[in-house]
């Protein structure tokens, strides 16, 4: 895929703002909620979100362009993440425990694809469910909508390459990517509030204590549904897949 002189402006103009606002900030920081992140995290975290979303905007553009009818299965996947990320269990103050949902979207159309999916699906849940919120916007799509995905997206690769059961790749990627997104989150709020004694380590791993205990059974649920999703996918949609080289074409 070849970007026009246009698009590479953008995504070179989002590089720049996402190295300008992030990286000087002496500290940076699944839904952290609203208010709960300092000023300057919140502003850092939506900086380094930037050139993320722009590729995955000017991917969706080109895949929409040339393959109109994926529209139906990028909808769904988008539906899929606000439906699955929207139970949530309280874990730990500050957030919440629950699937993510974007191992689906990066698993079909790629890790940039599924951080604008996210994106959009967290604002929607933070104005109409108060899940989440906006000045906690950037913090929460770079777990849950970028290291998330480009986690699974990886794994799923690479399982690919070692010629694992597709079942099972897919599993592996869409759990193991939704437990990422967590030690991410943990992380997040570890640097926003260290530990007095401990520093920003011993805080994480207390967050990662707390979420421990119901996120590894969810990842699990998340990874059987998204493998049921698929199946069901290549039931009823096996052109639309065979479009986007998910299932190779006989």
């Amino acid at each position: 895929m070849s970007y026009s002189k246009t698009e590479k402006n953008v995504l070179a103009l989002a590089c720049v703002f996402a190295l300008f606002f992030a990286f000087p900030q002496p500290a940076g920081a699944m839904h952290i909620m609203e208010g709960h992140l300092p000023l300057v995290h919140c502003i850092a975290w939506g900086a380094v979100c930037m050139p993320f979303l722009a590729a995955g905007t000017i991917s969706i553009r080109y895949t929409l362009q040339r393959k109109r009818r994926l529209l139906i299965l990028l909808a769904m996947s988008g539906a899929f993440i606000f439906v699955i990320s929207s139970l949530k269990i309280p874990s730990v103050t500050g957030s919440c425990s629950h699937m993510t949902g974007t191992g689906l979207g990066a698993i079909l159309f790629g890790p940039a694809v599924a951080s604008v999916l996210a994106v959009i699906v967290l604002i929607f849940q933070a104005i109409l469910l108060a899940h989440g919120g906006l000045t906690s916007l950037g913090a929460n799509t770079f777990s849950m909508g970028i290291v998330g995905p480009i986690f699974t997206w990886l794994l799923y690769m690479l399982g690919k390459r070692l010629k694992l059961n597709r079942k099972a790749n897919i599993f592996i990627a869409a759990a193991l990517g939704d437990l990422l997104t967590y030690c991410v989150t943990s992380l997040q709020l570890a640097v926003a509030y260290p530990s007095e004694s401990g520093g920003i380590l011993a805080s994480a791993a207390k967050f990662l204590g707390v979420f421990a205990p119901t996120q590894l059974p969810l990842a699990v649920i998340e990874g059987l549904l998204t493998v049921l999703i698929v199946m069901g996918l290549e039931s009823v949609a096996e052109p639309e897949l065979k479009e986007i080289a998910f299932l190779e074409a006989k």
